[in-house]
């Protein structure tokens, strides 16, 4: 993650090593009060070059004991795979309970859980949010002239004083011969926040947490009161995962201040060998997405944006759980940019992706939001009956490509069909829009409606002659009732009425 500090910066002590000697650390040399959850920068007057072999260590200064170690020889992504017949869903639910989370300090990243295959190639592997299987990651990310450095998460520890040491062929700039013992230290602070129901978060090290990961992770399974986390304006480039959070407000500074990414995608955090996702409820975790909440209720997220540019199939966002609202959220993601299962609501959000923007197996609705596509279906809708699918009511599709976008698609996936499957937009706009109105309806049993689809640009209400012969075209008087039923949250998610910020 690029510091907001790089300024302040050039007042520490120099390693005079790159070109003109104009570089520095973050935490600085001789930091307290440092959080542990800090990433390591190296802000270097070039842009650096990253190595294909040397350590990075972190020592205990008190005992000289090696807390943490990345070697630059092992790839971060693993190669491309095949998968066989043999791998499939599991056949009883993935099991979420624990009494404690694990971490890197106490397991080691590649421990399967529920019967997954273990890796068969040695690759860059953390465990974040107690996903024991771990995370694909980059150790080291060059931005222009900063290089951040990732350690394995959960590695530092309150009350602490560490040191750095870092080879110097582990990066490339000018002279720059590294870093030895003594010249880069820094100690933690003694203890953790001290209001852990609100609780903020900054890059640049002034809040209880340098990242949102460290903050979830400092929170609670389960817990019966609400806890607010703050996120400051700035750029968080972090894998979130949590699993088993409940009554959480994260906020952000606003959706074009705080942004949180990862360029990570299926290929990067790929399913097990013998295990699928995506499909199946209770199916073991997808770990491709830039930010996911994983068998969570009672979430909301709002002023924030969530992001991935990846070169494969991924989500910005990935949520699994009940009663998660979105207000003022950007989410951007190749492919499925937004995967929503379980009850989601949208208020004044964003999304821009590429094909099925939008997957889930839940049901979803949108308020007031706008859809970005590449050219394609926006989404596509896997509900089961008896629970909805996805609702628009008043939002904008909006088609970004050489090709118009369209509503979505119902269609037979990996053998399953979705008799059930249910979209409905109301009062929504479009531009550059299919007029057939959907890609496929997989079959007749499929809820397609629309009522009041008007032209973004004229307001005239579309020509509706060219739409699938399974869709249908509600009428205000005879549908009057059905109208306001899917204009009303509680009707599609289950029963529950997510506050709006809309005055």
């Amino acid at each position: 993650m690029r510091s907001p500090l790089i300024t302040l910066l050039a007042a520490l002590p120099l390693l005079a090593a790159c070109q003109s000697g104009n570089d520095a650390f973050f935490p600085a040399n001789k930091s307290k009060n440092v959080n542990p959850d800090t990433h390591l920068t190296i802000t270097f007057d070039a842009t650096p070059t990253l190595g294909e072999s040397g350590f990075i260590r972190v020592y205990d200064a008190a005992t000289d004991a090696l807390v943490d170690e990345l070697d630059m020889s092992i790839p971060a992504a693993p190669s491309r795979r095949r998968y066989g017949p043999e791998c499939d869903y599991l056949k009883t639910p993935y099991d979420y309970t624990r009494t404690v989370m694990p971490t890197n300090r106490d397991t080691r990243p590649g421990t399967p859980s529920a019967g997954a295959a273990p890796e068969t190639e040695q690759r860059q592997l953390t465990i974040i949010g107690g996903f024991t299987d771990g995370f694909h990651f980059h150790p080291i990310i060059v931005h222009d002239n900063v290089a951040t450095i990732y350690l394995h998460n959960n590695m530092l520890e309150y009350g602490h004083k560490y040191y750095v040491t870092i080879d110097p062929d582990v990066l490339v700039c000018g002279d720059f011969p590294g870093v030895k013992k003594g010249e880069w230290k820094f100690s933690t602070k003694k203890s953790g926040p001290k209001d852990p129901l609100n609780l903020t978060v900054n890059c640049n090290g002034s809040g209880d947490f340098n990242t949102l990961q460290g903050a979830l992770d400092f929170v609670p399974d389960w817990s019966k009161e609400t806890i607010t986390i703050d996120v400051a304006e700035g750029d968080y480039e972090e894998i979130v995962y949590c699993r088993n959070k409940s009554n959480l407000l994260i906020k952000g500074a606003g959706m074009d201040k705080t942004r949180i990414h990862y360029e990570n995608d299926e290929g990067f955090n790929p399913h097990p060998l013998n295990l699928k996702t995506n499909e199946k409820r209770g199916t073991f975790p997808s770990r491709r997405g830039a930010v996911a909440f994983d068998n969570c209720a009672d979430i909301v997220l709002q002023d924030l944006t969530c992001e991935t540019a990846p070169k494969g199939q991924a989500e910005g966002l990935l949520i699994n759980g009940e009663r998660v609202a979105l207000y003022r959220v950007h989410i951007i993601g190749g492919g499925d940019a937004l995967q929503a299962n379980g009850t989601v609501y949208l208020e004044n959000c964003e999304l821009d992706g590429g094909l099925d923007s939008i997957l889930g197996r839940g049901s979803l609705f949108a308020y007031r939001s706008k859809f970005r596509n590449s050219g394609g279906p926006v989404t596509w809708v896997r509900n089961f009956a008896p629970d909805h699918g996805d609702i628009f009511v008043e939002c904008h599709f909006e088609g970004t490509g050489n090709r118009p976008i369209d509503f979505g698609r119902t269609h037979l996936n990996a053998g399953t069909d979705y008799t059930d499957a249910e979209l409905v937009a109301i009062n929504c706009t479009v531009r550059n829009f299919n007029p057939k109105g959907w890609s496929q309806i997989g079959c007749e049993t499929a809820v397609q409606l629309e009522f009041n689809t008007r032209d973004a640009d004229t307001g005239k209400e579309v020509d509706y002659s060219q739409r699938d012969p399974w869709s249908r075209r509600l009428d205000a008087v005879k549908d009057a009732e059905l109208i306001k039923n899917y204009r009303t949250p509680a009707f599609v998610l289950k029963g529950w009425t997510p506050e709006s910020q809309i005055q």
